[in-house]
């Protein structure tokens, strides 16, 4: 390896890569807030925002891998300097953004009166979860919106503003909650629900922060995006929706391979669900680290494809992955030294923290392969390759992990039942799988691109 190549590469990675991390942490940190203080009216205003989430998060995280494409279009086109493109297909994944905003708010009233007499929970927590809904639903258009601007950003390769419009929706988050929760203001007090209105409040304050960043900005003027308007081109839509669908859906596997967990779990006792959610919450914040540096390859990635520079672009591949392995170590050292701390954060209970910290322990194993599998797919994307990831993710988490996982978990079949530890034992195989295949794709389309100039 060369030394002097990989501190120029990493350097260059990581001026990309710690601006997303932060946003990434202060985009979770909104949600800690939410739960906190939505626990401080009561347990059943905690759980409406809890469940309320499950459903919300992963439709916004699909809309989030569509608009995701965009990064990568955008770093392509950038390299090659056709920066009149990477406006008109700015506005096209805007009206695909704008749309699904609509959808999402057609949808809660299309179906929420439907859904209401269907479920079975308290009817106080019913009400709250509904209202939360009904409140969130709102900013969705503003989310999507802001998605957009983000990925442009980013695309041309400056993720700094992420990480300051984060910050600006958490300073909006913290007191929308405490005036709609708890009723300042003259505000009637919401209780959970308050923290729809709040984050709904805070996608419009993002979207509305991004657009004044990219008006303002002489950085962007390259490619002005006020420069010029489009109108829908179906054409183009099509082939957007062809590039980021594949990784709507791979992040929507991921997500559901957890949850599906999560419900399977539930025979063996609260305390068992309890220490696989705080291990599996503690893993998710340590992901985020892999995930920027995935972040940052496709852009850097995609940039020198659209250069037509095909050794730079193989390089940032293999040092990306190298970066993310040097990170892996560290987290991997103060994840198994600190478990205990880590599990004791989360719980009082002795049997709780003893168990969440040994699923901790386990999660030391899939952080490396974790890190290959996610980065290896940034990069695929900045290649623009986005349905490799759809198939190698399905064969990996579903039909490999999470098979392991159910029959080390609640069979017989080869040891006996091993509970929880079996799911995190097939984590292990499933990531690991998906490391192998989807860094066999990389190489695959290295040599694709070589043999085509």
């Amino acid at each position: 390896m060369n030394i002097s190549a990989f501190k120029t590469h990493t350097k260059s990675l990581l001026k990309l890569t710690y601006p997303i991390l932060v946003a990434q942490l202060i985009q979770n940190l909104m949600g800690f807030v939410d739960i906190v203080m939505a626990g401080r009216v009561s347990a059943t205003d905690l759980a409406a925002v809890a469940v309320a989430n499950s459903i919300w998060l992963p439709l916004i995280l699909t809309v989030y891998g569509v608009i995701m494409a965009l990064a990568a279009i955008v770093s392509q086109l950038a390299g090659g300097k056709k920066y009149n493109d990477v406006v008109e297909q700015t506005y096209q994944t805007a009206w695909i953004a704008l749309s699904f905003g609509l959808v999402l708010i057609g949808l809660y009233y299309l179906l929420a009166p439907i859904i209401l007499p269907l479920v079975t929970l308290e009817s106080d927590l019913t009400a709250l979860m509904f209202d939360y809904l009904g409140f969130i639903v709102w900013g969705a258009p503003g989310y999507c919106l802001y998605l957009v601007l983000r990925n442009y950003s980013e695309g041309m390769s400056y993720t700094k503003p992420t990480m300051l419009i984060s910050l600006i929706g958490l300073l909006v988050n913290i007191p929308a909650n405490y005036i709609f929760i708890y009723g300042k203001l003259g505000v009637p007090a919401l209780g959970g629900a308050g923290c729809g209105v709040a984050t709904a409040l805070v996608y419009w304050a993002m979207f509305i922060s991004m657009l004044t960043y990219c008006a303002l900005s002489n950085i962007l003027k390259k490619a002005n995006l006020f420069s010029t308007f489009y109108w829908p081109n179906f054409s183009e839509i099509k082939i957007i929706l062809a590039l980021g669908i594949p990784i709507a859906l791979s992040l929507l596997f991921e997500v559901s391979l957890f949850s599906v967990v999560a419900i399977i779990l539930v025979p063996f006792g609260a305390e068992i669900v309890a220490s696989h959610q705080i291990a599996l919450n503690f893993t998710s914040l340590i992901f985020m680290v892999p995930l920027s540096i995935a972040m940052a390859a496709t852009i850097k990635v995609g940039f020198a494809v659209g250069e037509n520079n095909l050794k730079e672009a193989k390089s940032y591949c293999s040092y990306a992955i190298i970066l993310g392995l040097i990170l892996a170590l560290f987290t991997a050292f103060i994840t198994v030294v600190f478990r205990h701390h880590i599990a004791g954060v989360y719980s009082t209970e002795n049997a709780v923290v003893e168990l969440a910290a040994s699923l901790i322990l386990l999660s030391t194993l899939y952080q490396f392969s974790d890190t290959i599998q996610v980065v290896s797919a940034g990069a695929l994307r900045g290649y623009k390759d986005t349905k490799s990831i759809l198939y190698i993710t399905l064969v990996s988490y579903w039909f490999v992990g999470l098979t392991v996982g159910v029959v080390l978990g609640i069979t017989d079949w080869i040891v006996p039942k091993m509970g929880p530890y079996g799911f995190w034992i097939g984590f292990i195989v499933g990531l690991t799988t998906a490391a192998i295949l989807l860094s066999w794709r990389l190489r695959v389309i290295q040599k694709r691109f070589e043999l085509s100039t």
